[in-house]
């Protein structure tokens, strides 16, 4: 019989600042050497079953908590958090989250030195982690100065470099390429070989086919089916639609268009708004070049690259946020610099946490209207389905919701330049759809741009491609 890894009993948890519960009486047992998929739509469970393995629940995230959860025979209410760090490793949503040192080469080295492990024992594994990763490029870099997919690898790698019995992941590649994401693949692919035990909640699923012993599909806190991983990623398109669930097979790839703003619908006879000398550096570091650039007014364009391309850097000096940037917006023969960007255009950022400030829900969408705006907000969150959370805290909600809501406030910002960073990194498929039904739908007067490495979502509302590499519009 094999050994269980970890196990599930009977449980329930509901989150101290929730009025509702996140998990149900559920019941789950994960052997040793098992590779499982958590799938479901936002907010099904699937984060907090992962805070379960790890002990953020409950020793960091407070609420109400009953059967039993343990790990390798460690009842996880009654072991402290820091004995598992040798035994759970973690990579979460958001990497930042998790970073403890402002270089990247101490980060991978830090969860090993807190281990107490001998200086020599620690640089082996890093030499050894790096090298199986193929992240040699990001050693040495500050913490601050890279990408969210680079963020996410040294999260990877810092985890990688404990040798963990369990391994849980939380939306790993939510910010990464699709170079980066058959990357990840093969590091799983290689810890499965090594015989540790893996837990995956995702909603990109093309990239694990092959790879999960067992899926496990949630629903309401609650497990609602379970498949063999050979049969789940057989099922068809319509049948993972239907349970709320992205399609295994990938959309077209737009990182192969090299022709730097590609339109990609009919988009004739529209203004342009012209920018000029877009350049930064970090430090000594060039992240940006672009002299000059003409992009169609009213237009919905993906700004796609690689991780690390300089795209997350580009929006910033486009929404004035980076200081020192002496960049130029031109529209309709007005010239407006870093501080009159600012009143023009709203960005909703990669972590949405830092951006969310009300008591509720409906108070943050509608921060910096007034009354007269309740019901248009009440409208966009009902095309979100987020409308039902209205009076919950933001921060109560899962990662995907949050999300939502930030979307929702910068739609109702009133401004006529938005950008989105990785919108949909952790939407499931009706978010999605919802979330590019109403991008497509804004008043022509809004020039939206979006930072993204979801091609379904370029397909569903997408009208141009901005590919940048290296700082430098792609050509």
């Amino acid at each position: 019989m094999n050994e269980i890894a970890a196990e599930l009993k009977d449980v329930s948890f509901q989150y101290g600042n929730s009025d509702e519960g996140a998990l149900h009486r559920l019941n789950l047992k994960i052997p040793k050497g098992e590779c499982i998929l958590l799938s479901g739509s936002s907010g099904c469970g699937k984060t907090t079953v992962t805070r379960l393995l790890n002990g953020l629940i409950p020793h960091y995230y407070e609420g109400t908590l009953e059967g039993d959860v343990s790990v390798f025979g460690r009842i996880i209410r009654e072991t402290a958090i820091e004995d598992l760090a040798g035994i759970v490793g973690c990579v979460f949503q958001n990497p930042r989250s998790q970073f403890f040192c402002v270089d990247t080469t101490a980060e991978i080295a830090f969860g090993c030195e807190n281990m107490g492990l001998p200086e020599a024992e620690i640089r082996r594994r890093i030499d050894n982690t790096v090298a199986d990763m193929i992240i040699q490029k990001l050693l040495g870099r500050s913490i601050f100065n890279l990408s969210g997919g680079e963020k996410q690898k040294i999260a990877c790698a810092g985890v990688a470099a404990m040798l963990p019995e369990l391994i849980v992941l939380d939306e790993p590649t939510s910010n990464l390429d699709l170079d980066a994401i058959v990357e990840l693949r093969e590091i799983i692919r290689k810890w499965k070989a090594q015989g540790k035990t893996i837990v995956i909640a995702e909603h990109r699923l093309g990239w694990l086919s092959g790879l999960c012993d067992r899926v496990i599909y949630m629903e309401n806190g609650g497990i609602s089916a379970e498949f063999a991983g050979e049969a789940f990623f057989s099922l068809p398109a319509e049948k993972l639609s239907s349970m709320g669930l992205r399609a295994v097979l990938t959309a077209k790839n737009y990182l192969e268009s090299k022709t730097g703003l590609t339109q990609i619908m009919p988009f004739e006879g529209i203004d342009r708004i012209t920018l000029n000398g877009f350049a930064y550096s970090y430090g000594n570091q060039e992240a940006l070049h672009i002299p000059e650039l003409a992009i169609p007014k009213g237009a919905v364009i993906a700004v796609v690259g690689h991780n690390g391309a300089g795209k997350s850097t580009f929006t910033k000096c486009l929404c004035g946020l980076q200081k020192r940037f002496k960049g130029t917006v031109h529209i309709n023969g007005k010239t407006y610099r870093s501080k009159d960007i600012m009143r023009l255009s709203y960005m909703v950022m990669q972590d949405v946490n830092h951006q969310l400030f009300a008591e509720t829900v409906l108070e943050e969408v509608m921060l910096g209207t007034d009354d007269s705006e309740e019901q248009t907000a009440l409208d966009i969150l009902g095309k979100l389905n987020i409308a039902e959370y209205k009076g919950r805290h933001p921060m109560s909600l899962s990662g995907g919701q949050k999300q939502r809501a930030a979307i929702a406030s910068a739609l109702l910002a009133g401004k006529k330049l938005l950008v989105f960073d990785e919108p949909t990194s952790g939407l499931d498929f009706r978010s999605m759809e919802c979330t590019a039904e109403l991008l497509r739908s804004l008043d022509k007067d809004i020039t939206v741009l979006i930072v993204t490495h979801d091609m379904e979502l370029i397909d569903r509302c997408c009208t141009h491609i901005l590919h940048i590499e290296n700082g430098r519009i792609e050509s």
